[in-house]
């Protein structure tokens, strides 16, 4: 059985990391707050004192870290995986960056006889021990993806191939900016509703069959509930993959209008201190400018 590794102990990473235990794998883990991986240590985890600590006892190792920044550091700065991975040893990535990154990453370990994999994930987890919110889109070598796919269906229950290098960061892009983008969408539609006299009610049930229903209990929990502050994705992380996902664009020539706008609305949210909220808050800015909040009275606080 593989030896795995795993950088980034954070909301993510403790689920996943913590199935990937539960299958039975050895482990060894690092994150830059040593106390994020208790749970991991109490379960029979090692614990590295760096990310090349990780990849010189592993055969396999994953990051799980915030952006860009923090996965070439993980990779290739002083301490990093670069300088302990062994020949034949595996690292997927399972943050969110642009492809570029992992294109320009990867011949790195390649030289070392090593592989890379981009492999970011789609949801969250439904709970602890539990895999059922997990979507992992890959992209690499596919005799590599066969090889891990034991170690993804440890944690994920939708493990997909989606083609070469840097082709499961591009699902995952498309994916989000389509779902932040139909953010604004949406608070469009409820301001306007709502300020022509629909009960919100009325409008969520005319909607059921269609986007109101595959919304409505994410925007329950946030917006109708005007509970912004118990993030389960923040804005800063949803900025962060919106300008990815134009900066994606740009490198291969697609106009975005739609996508860039976006952007700007997160960037002035970000602008109001709301970095660390729930990305729905973005709401509140087309509630200021149509003058009616999209509020239930049974839910609010």
């Amino acid at each position: 059985m593989d030896n795995v590794g795993f950088i980034g102990i954070g909301t993510m990473g403790t689920e996943m990391a913590g199935n990937i235990q539960v299958a039975g794998y050895p482990m060894v883990v690092y994150d830059v707050r040593e106390e994020a991986t208790k749970s991991l240590l109490e379960g029979g985890a090692r614990l590295a004192s760096s990310p090349a600590e990780v990849a010189s006892l592993s055969d396999v190792v994953f990051t799980s870290v915030p952006g860009p920044k923090e996965v070439e550091d993980a990779a290739t700065g002083p301490g990093g995986e670069l300088e302990g991975i062994k020949e034949g040893g595996i690292y997927l990535d399972l943050s969110t960056v642009g492809p570029s990154l992992t294109r320009r990453l990867e011949p790195m370990f390649r030289q070392k006889g090593a592989y890379m994999l981009d492999a970011p994930v789609l949801n969250g987890p439904a709970g602890p021990g539990k895999k059922d919110g997990f979507t992992v889109l890959v992209g690499g070598d596919r005799e590599i993806y066969e090889r891990v796919l034991p170690i993804l269906e440890s944690f994920a229950d939708h493990p997909m191939y989606c083609g070469g290098l840097g082709m499961g960061l591009a699902c995952k892009l498309v994916n989000n900016m389509m779902a932040f983008g139909m953010g604004q969408i949406i608070a469009e539609a409820l301001t306007l509703g709502i300020k022509a006299g629909v009960d919100l009610d009325t409008l969520m049930e005319s909607g059921s069959g269609g986007v109101f229903g595959s919304r409505r209990r994410g925007l329950e929990r946030t917006v109708f509930s005007g509970d912004f502050d118990t993030p389960s994705f923040t804005l800063a992380l949803a900025l962060k993959d919106v300008s990815l996902a134009n900066e994606m664009a740009r490198d291969v020539r697609v106009p975005m209008p739609m996508t860039n706008l976006a952007e700007q609305l997160l960037i002035q949210c970000m602008n109001r201190g709301w970095a660390g909220k729930d990305f729905t808050v973005a709401f509140r800015l087309q509630e200021e400018a149509a003058g009616v909040e999209v509020r239930d009275p049974k839910l609010e606080q």
